[in-house]
This record gives structure tokens, sequence and C-alpha cells, in this order.
């Protein structure tokens, strides 16, 4: 779906990363780390993206913690700009263990 060997790093709006820090008390930083561990399960968001791709990302930070990442593309798909980051609800926990 995405080759992420294109993409050469993140382009953060303020409002989306203090929303999620303050929302879901999830960081930027800790939310790009979901991008660098393995296994990392993507999928679309066809509902939402009527102006750009909207995407998921369900994945694992580098303490173990299981986020699901609202996130699309910019600078030509060369830049993932995080929408929104929270925790796995327990049904994307399901999906995230029998798909990844």
């Amino acid at each position: 779906m995405i080759d992420f060997s294109g993409i050469v790093g993140f382009d953060w709006d303020s409002g989306n990363d203090t929303k999620s820090a303050a929302k879901h008390g999830v960081s930027g930083s800790e939310a790009e780390e979901v991008f660098f561990n393995q296994p990392l399960l993507v999928v679309g968001d066809p509902a939402h993206s009527q102006d750009e791709v909207r995407l998921h990302a369900l994945g694992v930070t580098h303490s173990g913690r299981r986020l699901q990442i609202t996130f699309t593309l910019r600078g030509g798909g060369t830049l993932i700009r995080v929408i929104s980051a929270r925790d796995m609800s327990e049904r994307e926990r399901r999906r995230y263990e029998q798909e990844a």
C-alpha cells in the first residue's frame, strides 16, 4: 500500500501534536516510533479520504505501547503527517494480533 522506503520524515502540525498529547497522552515522538517497529499494520480510511488519502496504522512503540495512528502523506508522499494518535481500542488490538 505504501512504499515506506520513500518516506524521509514527518510533517507535524502543532495543533495535531498538541491534541494527541493533551487528549490521549501520546507525544509526537512516541507516535513516530510506531512506524519504525514491526509488525506495522496499515489500512485505508476511505470514509474520511475525500480531499486526501487518509490511513490508519496499528503498531507498537519502543516500550510496547499499542497505538492507533491516523495519518496522511505530504510532500509528494515523502512525509508522514500524523493527524491523531491514541491507544488501540480492544477491537483494534484483536485485529492487530490477528493480521500483523
